[in-house]
């Protein structure tokens, strides 16, 4: 088999899928729309809106794709997806039915409720009159959440009732439904499962780093990095996810007619009644794929083709390398705010030869071909190495290299000590 693939999307985490692809044997030529500079080193830049139905279609035609791959949500829930498979091209992203699973986190929830799945205990308000009472139902530490895609920027979880009320308070004004959540104790896990109607192949869990500062201070962000695989969490914690959470909510999903068929992501914590869903995604997590797929072994395109064409239980299981990845981002001046955006970053070169990769996120070009930053999140610098401290020191020591005026990242990525808090025990 030999593919040509297309590619939908623009950030480091389309960057990591487009890597991953050029290192299939199978794969022919990488087409990657709207792309941005870094991805235009490995792939063929094609300018389209991702959010077009008839223009992507028009796009897979012209390059004559075998399999198109779509990575951000926004398109997926926007129905992008079930377009492209009526023209007739195997797609990797789900049904916008499917893709409700991340689209409505009310949606979700009742996924959840009738699969048996253990999440949060939650409650929609709709209504700014209502706000106050819910909110005295939850706490001592509130969990605010726009209802709808919110590019991981929508949740408030704080000890601060008034802090929980202004986010909530300028959600609805906004005209959004706001969740509020019980808060889940434990360490959050990130698995990404390659899901075909109910087959589920589970790839190397990882953990991100939601907030913008040292020690999970300051405000959520899309993340600030993200590493794998998870020395702390036991093997068999994770055959209890995949058994227990995805594989029920995959079902789930098929008996309510609107079968998954891509990649299902599920959010959850570890905490002492055993793991917990926070979340689902319908799609490739940004930027814990950045560190996954450095370390895949198999042939990408395989399994993502067999996936989108309902042959996932025939190929083999992924493969894996020995040692540990960790992505770390480089974000713009005021990120998570309204950031700053222009200044020309240098030392991003990017040979792929070493244990180290640069990955673009928000970048652009000048006319005189200057790189320049185009976005909060600019960078992904991955590091590769035979443990966790050692992927750590390649990343950062790369990372070093790169200036870019008013930056910040995170120093700590993959490096706080982890403890799952101990199983609690049921009376007899």
């Amino acid at each position: 088999m030999t593919v040509r693939v297309l590619v939908i999307g623009s950030g480091a985490r389309e960057h990591a899928l487009v890597l991953a692809l050029r290192r299939d044997p199978s794969v022919t030529a990488v087409i990657a729309a709207p792309g941005n500079p870094g991805i235009g080193q490995q792939a063929e830049l094609r300018q389209v809106d991702p959010c077009s139905a008839e223009a992507v279609v028009a796009l897979a035609t012209d390059v004559a794709a075998d399999l198109v791959v779509i990575g951000p949500e926004v398109p997926l829930v926007l129905g992008i997806a079930d377009a492209v498979r009526a023209a007739g091209f195997p797609v990797f992203g789900p049904s916008a039915d499917a893709a409700r699973i991340e689209g409505s986190k009310a949606f979700a929830k009742d996924v959840m409720a009738a699969a048996g799945v253990r999440t949060a205990h939650s409650e929609i308000v709709d209504n700014p009159a209502d706000l106050d009472a819910a909110l005295d139902r939850f706490g001592p530490t509130w969990v605010v959440k726009d209802d709808g895609l919110a590019a991981g920027k929508g949740v408030v979880v704080t000890a601060d009732r008034r802090a929980a009320r202004d986010h909530g308070a300028e959600l609805l004004e906004q005209g959004h439904p706001v969740l509020l959540e019980s808060f889940l104790d434990g360490p959050e896990v990130s698995l990404f499962c390659l899901v075909d109607g109910e087959t589920v192949v589970p790839l190397l869990p990882a953990q991100d780093h939601k907030r913008v500062g040292d020690g999970d201070s300051g405000p959520n962000t899309g993340g600030m990095g993200a590493y794998t695989p998870l020395p702390w969490l036991p093997a068999e914690t994770l055959t209890e996810i995949v058994e227990d959470v995805v594989k029920p909510v995959a079902a789930e999903l098929v008996r309510r007619g609107s079968a998954f068929s891509g990649l299902l992501y599920a959010g959850l914590a570890v905490g002492s009644n055993g793991p917990a869903v926070v979340e689902f995604n319908c799609r490739f997590g940004d930027p814990e794929t950045q560190a996954v797929l450095a370390l895949l072994d198999s042939p990408f395109a395989e399994l993502l083709h067999a996936t989108a064409t309902g042959r996932l239980a025939e190929v083999e299981p992924p493969r894996w390398k020995d040692g540990a990845a960790i992505t770390v981002v480089l974000a713009a001046e005021n990120y998570p705010a309204r950031p700053r955006t222009g200044d020309v970053i240098t030392g991003a070169e990017d040979n792929l030869d070493g244990d180290t990769l640069v990955l673009h996120a928000g970048t652009g070009q000048r006319e005189d071909k200057a790189l320049v930053s185009a976005g909060g999140r600019v960078l992904n610098v991955v590091g590769v190495g035979a443990d966790l401290a050692q992927a750590r020191e390649r990343a950062y020591a790369r990372l070093a290299q790169i200036k870019l005026p008013g930056s910040h990242f995170r120093t700590d990525i993959g490096a706080t000590e982890v403890v799952i808090p101990e199983r609690a025990v049921a009376a007899e």
